[in-house]
């Protein structure tokens, strides 16, 4: 097995499920293959079935799905379901959010030597740095991972600054996962709302934080989920209204210059594409991921590295280097 970290790898442990059960916030397939959330909890509509995978809570399925496609770690995030993104009660966040935390930090727990935890926050709640520095000081998590927006607010929100101040000061690994989609009554139809509102959502979410002036005033370890969606696609778009519009010349340097600086998942599920972003972004600044174990992730995440014929420093950059040293691996 190849040294390789999974920076984009979700679970959902079971003690957590069973206490939203109880609390009347889930309910569980009779096989615990299906999983039905509240849509306070989920931010999507009511009865949505999701499904679950057995390695979301049973940590030696994990593995041996990991053994099976030569992944050596993984970076383990509770998936945007469970972030109550869209739930209007601060109380009710922070209580789902720290209880999803403390059973993530037992899941990963479990098989320490390969699996590290990101901590989720209440975003755009006054206290997400809180949950974010119990994270990462109580919890000995390695990072944190955020939705897209969060309590109705934009992450160029000014009440996410003291978030973005403490993940800056500490260097910490931030994921960015996209938590809900633009215009959702477009999408309602052929999975639209992941095949094609996730993407969007991560190219207007970082958008924000780049006229918004969050990528300039905070130097964040950033990495954007699936190949950051639209985000390298518009980035020449981005520097012409920069350019070209007194409205959108809100920093001192272009944006590309500020997307320069984020790091970009390889779940882009083609070859082609894969090879342009690290062109665009250089091997520095890709790292691995899959969206394990979910049904839209990349079943041969190593191979799909390999492919590319990159030099072999370029090669071990973006399978392990890189995200090694982020989330200070040993």
């Amino acid at each position: 097995m190849s040294a390789a970290v999974d920076v984009h790898a979700h679970a959902m442990p079971m003690p957590l499920l069973r206490w939203l059960r109880r609390e009347g916030l889930a309910e569980v397939g009779p096989d615990n293959d299906v999983v039905v959330l509240d849509p306070r909890v989920s931010g999507i509509g009511p009865g949505a079935v999701l499904p679950l995978a057995r390695s979301q809570y049973d940590v030696a399925a994990r593995l041996a799905e990991m053994d099976s496609v030569g992944v050596s770690h993984h970076a383990v995030s509770l998936p945007p379901f469970l972030f109550a993104s869209t739930a209007p009660d601060a109380g009710f966040v922070t209580g789902i959010v720290r209880r999803g935390n403390d059973e993530l930090a037992g899941y990963a727990g479990a098989a320490a030597d390969r699996l590290v935890a990101l901590g989720s926050v209440p975003l755009g709640w006054p206290d997400a740095a809180d949950e974010a520095r119990r994270c990462l000081d109580e919890l000995g998590m390695a990072g944190i991972v955020i939705g897209s927006r969060g309590a109705g607010r934009e992450l160029d929100d000014r009440v996410n600054d003291e978030l973005w101040h403490l993940l800056a000061q500490r260097r910490a690994f931030v994921l960015l996962h996209p938590s809900g989609v633009p215009d959702a009554h477009r999408q309602r139809d052929f999975h639209l709302s992941q095949i094609v509102g996730y993407p969007m959502e991560t190219a207007l979410a970082v958008a924000r934080l780049i006229f918004g002036g969050v990528l300039e005033r905070y130097r964040l370890v950033l990495c954007l989920a699936h190949g950051g969606g639209g985000l390298p696609a518009i980035r020449g778009r981005l520097d012409l209204g920069w350019a070209s519009k007194a409205v959108a010349h809100t920093t001192r340097v272009p944006p590309s210059r500020l997307a320069d600086r984020l790091y970009y998942d390889t779940a882009v599920f083609s070859p082609i594409l894969l090879r342009r972003l690290v062109e665009d972004v250089g091997p520095g600044h890709v790292l691995l991921g899959t969206d394990h174990p979910f049904e839209l992730r990349d079943p041969t995440p190593v191979e799909s590295v390999r492919v590319l014929g990159l030099v072999p420093e370029e090669e071990r950059a973006v399978l392990w280097d890189t995200a090694a040293r982020l989330l200070r691996l040993p």
